[in-house]
């Protein structure tokens, strides 16, 4: 490797604009090719809350995606979002780049990251169904029980949980060993940057993107030595549109992280566990899994995940042990990794039938 340049230099692609869109410019509709709406329902400096359709003749569930804020471009869930789009009245949460957003509008934390769940839980109001993956599978969780806890009703119909990190203390990976290991200022000596001056967010505190392509880098090397999954899509990309959104080259185009929101990760997610050991409070209420008695929860581990450990996720329906068995699911797809539960012909053939399954079954109301 070149000395002194990031990987973003070194590979001129990973941080370029892609000509693509986050999801399908048409859908199509039994013999029919309807072109797509975007609408920006709920937008503040921080995340847009957006829905796509298109002209229908029968009505859809509502379906929210919360889209992880993990420093990889939402653009990498191009196959997810197309996919649910013909099944759904689909509503997706995004996140906005912190280098674009002035230090004047304060900093943005977990307790932000689970409002914004919140405010769009509320705009969509009652029967929405939710879809949480990786790092956004806690909030989901999170603003479910709040909600749960709260007077009037006002629900999701199902949550559904995808790969996430509820419980890190169980098979624990590579990411969740080093979050523990090096504490708040050791991190925020090594990793915490702020945004030059040449930028629109100068002064804000992020987890900067070059960071996340070299640890992304790393994690792409090992598959290639071992055979993983990303060793797999790199012979063989079995993602939805090879050419505008290309797997292996979004996974590596990373966005910076608000620095607040990477720090009280590390703190509440990796180190304390505070949402498995129940202590976890969100603007000082108490955020209990326990209230949730009416949402059917399902959760979606991969066999070979090396992200989110076995049972991370399964976690989940102990926390929720107010709720019904019936109203309880859990699913483990062999033959894939992390990135196949919402990527690639596994997910096209085997997850999402699972997914329209489950919001069939429970409709809520």
């Amino acid at each position: 490797m070149t000395a002194g340049l990031a990987p973003s230099q070194l590979l001129p692609w990973t941080n370029e604009v892609f000509l693509g869109r986050v999801i399908a410019g048409h859908v199509v509709h039994g013999a029919r090719v309807c072109p797509v709406d975007e609408r920006i329902l709920l937008e503040t400096p921080f995340f847009s809350l957006r829905r796509f359709s298109f002209e229908r003749w029968t009505a859809a569930p509502k379906l929210l995606v919360v889209v992880p804020l993990s420093g990889i471009r939402a653009l990498v869930l191009y196959d997810m979002l197309s996919g649910l789009l013909p099944e759904f009245d689909l509503h997706a949460l995004f996140w906005a780049d912190p280098v674009n957003i002035p230090a004047v509008e304060g900093p943005f934390g977990l307790d932000d990251n689970i409002a914004a769940v919140l405010a769009a839980l509320r705009c969509l109001g009652p029967g929405t169904h939710v879809a949480g993956l990786c790092q956004s599978a806690l909030p989901a969780l999170a603003a479910t029980a709040l909600l749960a806890a709260e007077e009037g009703g006002l629900h999701p119909a199902s949550l559904m949980l995808l790969g996430g990190k509820i419980d890190t203390r169980i098979s624990p990976a590579r990411v969740d060993i080093l979050m523990r290991r090096y504490s708040r200022e050791e991190f925020m000596r090594q990793v915490i940057a702020l945004v030059p001056a040449f930028q629109p967010g100068h002064g804000r505190m992020v987890y900067p993107a070059h960071l996340q392509e070299m640890m992304m880098l790393a994690y792409v090397g090992r598959h290639m030595l071992n055979g993983g999954e990303i060793f797999r899509k790199m012979l063989h990309d079995d993602g939805g549109d090879l050419e505008e959104h290309p797997f292996v080259r979004l996974l590596l185009s990373a966005v910076d992280i608000p620095g607040e929101f990477f720090l009280d990760t590390q703190a509440v997610v990796f180190q304390e566990n505070a949402l498995a050991e129940g202590r976890l409070t969100w603007r000082g209420r108490a955020v209990e899994p326990v209230a949730i008695t009416r949402t059917a929860l399902l959760t979606i581990e991969a066999a070979e995940d090396d992200i989110a450990g076995s049972g991370q996720t399964r976690a989940a329906h102990g926390l929720c042990r107010a709720l019904p068995e019936a109203l309880h699911a859990h699913h483990v797809q062999e033959g894939i990794g992390h990135f196949g539960l919402f990527h690639g012909a596994v997910w096209r053939g085997a997850i999402l039938p699972r997914l329209c399954a489950f919001t069939a079954d429970h409709p809520g109301g």
